[in-house]
């Protein structure tokens, strides 16, 4: 069975009743969801800011974690997008040809798994191993991410899922392992890059 086909089967119905309930939906609705869609991961990377800002006054274990947590979020990338060329998914609404919030990707624009729920999945778990209070934000904000990529119509419902699911065990082994550059604080903090990593 071709790719597309095999995409569709799984859970085209229930794209479609998504995509159909976004055209019945009040425009600014629409509106609000695309523009998280196409703008929220700006909130992943403040969160990070901020996990790294409070983390000064904790533990160097918790602060090499903070620093961290950029790089855990590229590597996640990285690994989806890797996965995103084995399959070559073409996106859905190329595939059934259904009216959308946004503008299709163009054709070779993969779509399985999300991009964006992958990055959002990995910044929420390396927020929320380092900071449980900001954590609270960042988890519900990549659930929300990748249902609005569902909503505006460039993914079926299982890229996102599994975009979640590799964004998430990508960051959760790193972001605990980040714990071992601990000792590379205690030094910083006793260099002049002190403001860097402490507080006071």
């Amino acid at each position: 069975m071709p790719l597309a086909s095999t995409a569709t089967s799984i859970d085209g119905g229930l794209y479609t009743w998504i995509t159909e309930l976004a055209q019945r939906s009040p425009a600014t609705l629409d509106s609000v969801v695309r523009l998280w869609s196409d703008y929220g991961l700006a909130l992943f990377a403040l969160l990070m800011l901020a996990s790294w800002w409070r983390s000064r006054s904790a533990g160097p274990a918790r602060t090499a974690m903070a620093l961290c947590a950029p790089l855990v979020v590229v590597a996640a990338y990285l690994v989806n997008d890797v996965v995103k060329s084995l399959f070559h998914e073409q996106r859905p609404c190329q595939t059934l040809h259904v009216v959308t919030v946004e503008a299709c990707p163009a054709l070779g624009d993969w779509s399985f798994p999300s991009n964006h729920a992958a990055i959002a999945a990995a910044a929420a778990v390396a927020i929320w191993l380092t900071d449980r209070r900001l954590g609270a934000i960042a988890v519900p904000a990549a659930l929300l991410m990748a249902a609005s990529r569902v909503w505006i119509g460039v993914h079926y419902p299982h890229d996102v899922l599994i975009g979640l699911v590799t964004g998430a065990l990508v960051a959760w082994p790193l972001t605990v392992a980040a714990r071992r550059c601990a000792p590379a604080v205690v030094r910083l903090r006793e260099s002049p890059l002190r403001p860097l990593v402490a507080n006071r």
